[in-house]
């Protein structure tokens, strides 16, 4: 896809998402970050999930593709999804297209680890020598890029979603960040120490950063979601309590019983947040404020612009530890597709 296809048609005269209208507006006209004039703080937002990252990969490569990845101030990731956000910052960005290798997967994915006591998800490995010495991740040019990187993961004591670029002094530093984002109870091995302090997955407390990006002063946010559209889609107020499932709850009195409190509630709420997230999400994309109030002229929005793309519902099903090449492709191509047909 080209570039100048952002520019064309309805996607410039007002009718779609104010979000998009920010994505067209810099394409055509911007000079990168630290030199745009429009006021606007633009986010993208990378959902989380294990291998089902595939998805949101895609989205990211297809946005790469359309030459608009240089259009965002900053990108957020959780888990899978600051890993996505790595790769699409560095200075190899088709390498996204990796996450359907099946070669990668089943050096990450290894079930015969739990007979010898080690990680079924081998995250240390996959950061640590897969992307150095073999996918040759260049982590000085992720730094260096002036979009910032976001990887988010748990606090192991407050159980609170937490921003970890204050750490990313280095590719020694960043790389710690993304094992932490990524370092799920149970699964994926023990903790990540970065900084003095101790984190866990950010799936734990916020599996979809866009809170976070909001928080610090987002004023449009896309958001990459790894999950199609729940059936039936979900409206704003209907946020009822999820029940954490047998496994969250034989987690947190296993694998982090040495971990306070909170960080356990954290992790049982899981299932409710997501719903909340889904609600509230769904709200931003029918209207493009959740307040569902007209749109106004940018200079005066005082509510912020939160545009999903999801994949289509007959997308192929992928489960956070798939290593099936054809599905994997597939779950690639499904997300690229999705954000073609969005900007086109």
């Amino acid at each position: 896809m080209r570039r100048e296809d952002l520019t064309t048609g309805d996607l410039t005269t007002g009718e779609r998402h104010e979000v998009l209208r920010v994505i067209a507006d810099r394409s055509r006209d911007d000079g990168g970050p630290g030199s745009r004039r429009d006021g606007l703080r633009l986010a993208l937002v990378i959902e989380g999930g294990g291998m089902r990252g595939t998805i949101s990969a895609g989205m990211a490569l297809a946005l790469h593709e359309a030459g608009v990845a240089r259009v965002f101030d900053a990108v957020y990731g959780a888990s899978a999804g600051a890993i996505t956000g790595a790769w699409l910052l560095s200075n190899t960005p088709e390498n996204l297209a990796g996450w359907a290798d099946p070669l990668y997967a089943r050096a990450m994915i290894r079930p015969s680890n739990l007979w010898r006591r080690r990680p079924m998800v081998d995250v240390h490995h996959l950061i640590e020598h897969l992307y150095p010495e073999v996918a040759r991740m260049d982590f000085d040019s992720v730094l260096a890029n002036p979009v910032e990187l976001h990887p988010l993961a748990t606090d192991a004591h407050s159980g609170l979603s937490t921003d970890l670029r204050p750490f990313l002094t280095g590719p020694a530093e960043l790389r710690l960040a993304l094992r932490a984002s990524a370092a799920l109870p149970f699964l994926a091995g023990p903790p990540v120490r970065l900084g003095g302090q101790v984190f866990y997955d950010a799936g734990l407390a916020e599996s979809i950063p866009y809170r976070t990006a909001l928080a610090q002063g987002a004023t449009h946010v896309l958001v990459l979601r790894s999950r199609s559209a729940p059936m039936p889609s979900p409206v704003a107020g209907d946020r009822g309590s999820v029940r954490p499932s047998f496994g969250a709850r034989l987690i947190t009195s296993t694998a982090l019983r040495s971990y306070p409190k909170a960080l356990h509630d954290a992790f049982h709420a899981r299932g409710s947040r997501l719903s909340e997230d889904d609600a509230l999400l769904a709200a931003y994309d029918r209207s493009g404020l959740p307040t569902g109030a007209p749109p106004v002229e940018t200079a005066t929005r005082t509510e912020p612009a939160v545009l999903s793309i999801r994949p289509a519902l007959d997308s192929p099903r992928v489960g956070r530890l798939t290593r099936d090449g054809k599905t994997l492709k597939a779950a690639l191509e499904a997300g690229r597709t999705a954000v073609e047909r969005l900007l086109s």
